[in-house]
């Protein structure tokens, strides 16, 4: 029954993100991504699935980072941060 109660407590959170074209410093492509609901919360990547993943990626951390401290996730509705008091799947097509 542990496993029932922590999944009782399970929260699922949604995250608007951006994926910008960019350009590296010797004039290459590259794609650079950032969640405008956490501040500070930006990345990039070669391409445009490499941008996506460290977003994913850079997102984690920063909540991990929140939890640590005993900071709650902000719910941002207008920013794009959603709340379910479920856990869900979110899946990008």
């Amino acid at each position: 029954m542990e496993w029932y109660e922590a999944w009782k407590k399970m929260k699922s959170y949604i995250f608007k993100i951006v994926v910008e074209e960019d350009r590296t410093n010797g004039s290459g492509r590259a794609y650079h991504a950032f969640c405008p609901a956490l501040k500070g919360c930006h990345t990039w990547g070669y391409t445009y699935q490499e941008a996506l993943a460290n977003v994913h990626e850079a997102i984690e951390l920063y909540v991990e980072d929140l939890r640590e401290a005993g900071e709650s996730v902000p719910v941002d509705t207008e920013n794009g941060i959603l709340e379910w008091s479920t856990p869900a799947v979110a899946i990008n097509v």
